[in-house]
């Protein structure tokens, strides 16, 4: 059985992986869903699915949640104000668009993220970051 600390050592071996949108190569590049669909391979072996392509815009595009209802298909929700280190965290931009955005929290305070334009980072769960927060997901099977 997976515990949270193999969901945060995937994650941060992620470390320094540039962004490419749709990818999911540790090393090579990834996106925010790459890096979550990254983390899955490497504790649990083969995805659950994998996505349809989409573009950079998709959310104000679809007006869908597509992460949110991927994460009910194959992780546990969690309630917003009750996320762990180890849980996938779904941000949104504005309050009415669909969440855009993954990360893989590391503590109350810390997340592990890919965000367009930088490399894969541990960064400040900052305020900023917490009013964004739309929904929490923790990975299955956790000991």
């Amino acid at each position: 059985m997976p515990q949270q600390s193999d969901i945060i050592a995937a994650a941060r071996g992620w470390i320094g992986t540039p962004y490419r949108h749709q990818a999911s190569v540790k090393g090579v590049g990834c996106d925010c869903l790459g890096l979550v669909r990254g983390v899955w391979r490497e504790v649990y072996g083969s995805e659950p699915e994998v996505p349809p392509p989409y573009a950079p815009g998709w959310a104000e595009a679809s007006g869908v949640e597509a992460l949110a209802e991927a994460g009910v298909r194959h992780l546990l929700p969690v309630p917003e104000n009750a996320f762990a280190a180890g849980d996938v965290l779904l941000f949104r931009w504005k309050p009415h668009l669909p969440a855009k955005h993954a990360g893989i929290a590391v503590s109350a305070n810390r997340m592990i993220h890919a965000h367009d334009g930088l490399s894969v980072c541990e960064v400040s769960l900052s305020t900023w970051w917490q009013r964004r927060i739309a929904f929490v997901f923790r990975f299955p099977d956790l000991t």
